[in-house]
């Protein structure tokens, strides 16, 4: 029995922007178009019929903005893996995709292997984005003033867990560590993300350094370019 595609839903206000896409990915065999919008509004109202294994979505969109739109697709569907997809060179859009819940993020002009290999990350539970603007934030992120020490209590395991999943280790890597099954790590990892108010696996790796929990340098570069 082959392994279950990996299904996409297109969000993009160009129609050849999306056919494009779609001929592109067809060539794959483990990736399988679900559904397609062309603004923020259809896409939430898509993502929520749909529940696709990975949103790939624009920025720049009439009616409502891919920005938006992520963040209120993640408050319906905390799970939802969104990649966003931009034609913007520079970076002053990562901060906003990433408070929103995206766990991706993407210029358009990238090689179509970059496009899949984000995918198939975001699909295995992985972050990916472009190593060079990813570790510009986290350093950034690492200078800038320490929230206070949340008050939620977090058990002796859930710590273990959050320090490996801040270091970039995969659900299989820190079961293995860990000696727990994959499904017990993805428990753990909502219960944390649920008691931090988070949203993602970026998130949390960018709580753990401004906390202190871990140093950038234990973070792998893995957690951004999702190998």
């Amino acid at each position: 029995m082959g392994i279950e595609p990996i299904e996409v839903l297109l969000v993009d206000d160009h129609t050849m922007v999306r056919k494009g896409m779609n001929a592109l990915l067809s060539e794959y065999e483990d990736i399988r178009i679900v559904g397609e919008a062309s603004n923020g509004s259809e896409a939430i109202e898509a993502a929520g019929r749909l529940n696709p294994d990975v949103i790939l979505m624009d920025l720049a969109m009439p009616v409502m903005d891919g920005i938006e739109a992520t963040r209120r697709i993640i408050a319906n569907q905390p799970g939802q893996r969104i990649l966003v997809l931009t034609s913007y060179s520079g970076d002053d859009q990562l901060l906003p995709a990433i408070k929103a819940g995206a766990m991706g993020y993407l210029v358009k002009d990238a090689q179509p292997e970059e496009l899949v290999t984000s995918i198939r990350s975001l699909r295995a539970g992985q972050p990916s984005f472009n190593p060079k603007t990813a570790w510009k934030f986290l350093r950034e992120m690492s200078g800038a003033q320490s929230p206070r020490k949340s008050s939620v209590e977090l058990s002796e395991r859930e710590m273990d867990v959050l320090r490996l999943l801040a270091q970039g280790r995969t659900d299989q890597e820190i079961g293995k560590q860990l000696v727990l099954t994959e499904v017990t790590i993805r428990t753990h990892i909502s219960r944390i993300l649920s008691k931090l108010g988070l949203t993602n696996r970026v998130q949390a790796a960018l709580y753990c350094v401004r906390t202190g929990l871990v140093s950038l340098e234990d973070i792998d570069p893995s957690l951004a370019d999702g190998r």
